[in-house]
Parts: C-alpha cells; structure tokens; sequence
C-alpha cells in the first residue's frame, strides 16, 4: 500500500528535488511582481494557494504582506518554511487541500493562485471558485494563472471563453492576458493570466 507522501502532488516533492519541478523557477512569478512593483495591489493579508516550495508567499511576505501559504504536500511546505526562515518573514503555512478553503469569510484582500485551479477536479470547481470568493473581503482580488488550450485539450486546459463562463458570475474578470514561459525543464507552456475582482454576493 502506498503511503500518503507517496501518492499525487504530494509524492512529487517527496521523491524528486525541486529542481527538476518545471513549476518551480526560484524566483517570484512575473505577473505576481508585476501586480505589486505596479501598485496594482496593496500589501494585506493574502492567500497563496497551492505554495509549493515557496517562493511567492516569501516575496509577498518580503514586500509586507500578511501571508497564508497553503499546500497538500508536507515536503513542500517543509521546504517553504526553511525558504521563508532563510529569508527572515514570518508567513503562516498549511498543509490542506485546496478544494475546500479553511478559512473565514471576507479575510483576504489578496488571493494568489499559479497553477491551482487547472487541477482541480472538475466535479469540484464550483465549490473551488465559491470557497475563493467567500475567503476574499469585498472587492478582493484574485490573481490566477492556468493553463491555456493551446497546450492541448483535456479538462485542465482553458479557453478565454470558458474561464469567463466559470468565473463570470463571482468575479468581475479585469485584465485576461494570454502569455507564454519556458518552465524550468526547457519546454514552452501557454497560460492564461486573470486577474479578478470579487463580486458581491
């Protein structure tokens, strides 16, 4: 029997170093920096979700954020905290599954999301999407980047059209940008870039 950390996001930290993790480039997400070095956003309490090894919650956190940092995989929330440590900020992490938010109502101005939601399964988008939205206080933003269906179909790849159909009723949809990055393995992937604004209920 396989044991927990040998199973799904959480086996991939556990049994390969970060280095091979195409996601993780060791350095804070360009449309993140963008967001802040711009005043789009200003330093409150935030909510990155899906954290892994930590090196967007620690620039939040070094720019004056007040930072949530959630992740299934206990490595990867074990090598986030000896990254925010190295650093010198204090950011509150968790172990939790990102398909059901533990969090209170209207606590967050910020929600961060790089690469959450196009694995969510689909059965569990609704209750993903409303869980964001209940955790952002009124007009909260939400930054997510997902996958886009140039890469190919399949339930974790998007198009304009559908992401506004999925999120159009609890968010107002600012800025939608279609960009392209070659991740740490050397391969070019396409991504769509959101950011939101909380709708009121």
């Amino acid at each position: 029997m396989s044991t927990s950390h040998e199973r799904g996001w959480d086996g991939v930290y556990h049994r390969y170093p970060v280095r091979r993790l195409p996601w993780e480039l060791g350095r804070p997400r360009e449309v993140l920096v963008d967001l802040v070095e711009s005043g789009g956003v200003e330093s409150c309490e935030t909510l990155d979700l899906c954290c892994g090894a930590g090196t967007n919650p620690v620039y939040l956190a070094e720019k004056g954020f007040d930072v949530r940092a959630l992740d299934i995989s206990d490595r990867a929330v074990e090598l986030a905290m000896e990254k925010a440590g190295q650093s010198g900020v204090d950011i509150d992490f968790l172990i939790g599954d990102f398909a059901s938010l533990p969090f209170i109502e209207g606590r967050f101005g910020l929600a961060f999301d790089f690469g959450c939601f196009h694995h969510v399964d689909p059965e569990h988008r609704a209750a993903f999407i409303e869980g964001v939205h209940r955790a952002l206080d009124s007009g909260g933003t939400y930054l997510m980047v997902c996958f886009s269906d140039r890469n190919g179909g399949g339930e974790t790849h998007f198009s304009r059209e559908r992401i506004v159909e999925l999120f159009g009723d609890r968010f107002e949809i600012s800025r939608m940008n279609h960009v392209s990055s070659v991740e740490a393995d050397g391969v070019t992937r396409y991504f769509y870039e959101v950011l939101m604004k909380k709708k009121s209920s």
